[in-house]
């Protein structure tokens, strides 16, 4: 080290191309010079490259709190929604299970509903129905498929998202909840006579007619000698076609499997068309129960953006709303009037 000093020393001054090392010097760690441009990237640093030095900045402000994920929602209570959900389909089955008196309106509404098909041009229901009613080997599975899939599908899939997207669950389960009671008035309001009940309609009652191979009687899905216990009138809308288009939403969007997702996809046509064969909906009874879960979710997404909106109102936005201090009209000496009369100082108080 003093050769290399006597040289610079010998020499007049530094060499032009010498670089000084870090630590030396006087001033230690130099600020890089601008002209140089900036220092090196460490070794660890460069290996990752710029992506990788983002996506440790992106999770850094993550870690912060600056911009939660969605995943990271916490989960409810399990015991409550087991509950809730519990008492919600108690009601469902109760209020599913009240029969209209008036079966002759029943009756009208679904030859009013084969009529408008008819004139649109949209009834399908006749040549699935036939075909059906001619093949064994494909009436069995679909009268499988009506009577257990949605039962079994569908809180499967609501189990699925509380596990696996937490974040998402809240407005999934509001909206399949909300639909099912949109059905029920529906089902109050709207009785319905389906196209296999309906006489002189030409339907075949393809439930009655395999139930030697289930466990069903003659009163659509219900076991044999329970028939008493369901309301076959509750046709408007269909809920086998809302909860199939939640379901296969769900599954669609958020599987992480392309066979699943594909599946999840083909959900809904399969029950809109299994629904219309074996005579059970019409087809304005599928469109209805669709209709049913988007008004669910617009609902509940509504509500969801206005509550976190209220929620997250700091006091200076409470003072900048419609009739807030803010808002008001200036005085004549260019301030505003409070929202609340100021306090009088009391009696014998310093003034300031």
């Amino acid at each position: 080290m003093a050769v290399a000093t006597s040289g610079v020393a010998d020499s007049g001054g530094p060499r032009p191309h010498q670089r000084r090392e870090r630590g030396e010097g006087p001033g230690g760690d130099e600020p890089p010079d601008p002209e140089r441009g900036a220092p090196p990237m460490p070794a660890a640093a460069s290996r990752r490259g710029p992506a990788s030095s983002l996506t440790s900045q992106i999770s850094f402000a993550d870690q912060a709190g600056t911009s939660p994920p969605a995943e990271e929602e916490p989960r409810p209570r399990w015991w409550l929604e087991l509950v809730s959900i519990a008492s919600l389909y108690g009601l469902y089955t109760a209020v599913r299970g009240l029969k209209s008196d008036n079966l002759a309106s029943a009756d009208a509404t679904g030859r009013e509903l084969l009529r408008l098909e008819n004139l649109w041009h949209l009834n399908p229901e006749h040549t699935l129905n036939d075909l059906l009613a001619q093949v064994t080997a494909l009436a069995v599975p679909a009268c499988y498929f009506y009577a257990t899939l949605h039962y079994i599908l569908t809180p499967a899939v609501l189990v699925w998202i509380y596990r696996r997207r937490p974040g998402h669950y809240r407005v999934a389960r509001s909206t399949i909840l909300l639909a099912t009671i949109l059905g029920l008035v529906g089902f109050w309001l709207l009785p319905t006579t389906p196209p296999r009940l309906l006489d002189g309609s030409g339907y075949h009652d393809t439930m009655a007619e395999v139930s030697s191979w289930g466990w069903w009687g003659g009163d659509a899905s219900a076991p044999r000698g329970m028939g008493g216990l369901t309301n076959q009138y509750a046709a408007m809308p269909s809920l086998h076609c809302g909860w199939a288009l939640w379901c296969g939403y769900l599954l669609a969007r958020h599987a992480r499997g392309r066979v699943v997702r594909v599946l999840g996809a083909c959900y809904p046509v399969l029950t809109t068309l299994v629904v219309m064969a074996t005579a059970n909906h019409y087809l304005l009874d599928a469109v209805a129960g669709f209709v049913d879960v988007l008004v669910a979710v617009a609902i509940v997404l509504l509500v969801r953006r206005a509550w976190r909106r209220r929620s997250r109102l700091t006091p200076e936005d409470e003072r900048r709303t419609p009739g807030g201090p803010l808002d008001r009209a200036p005085l004549p000496d260019g301030t505003r009037p409070s929202a609340r009369p100021a306090p009088e100082p009391a009696s014998g108080a310093a003034p300031g």
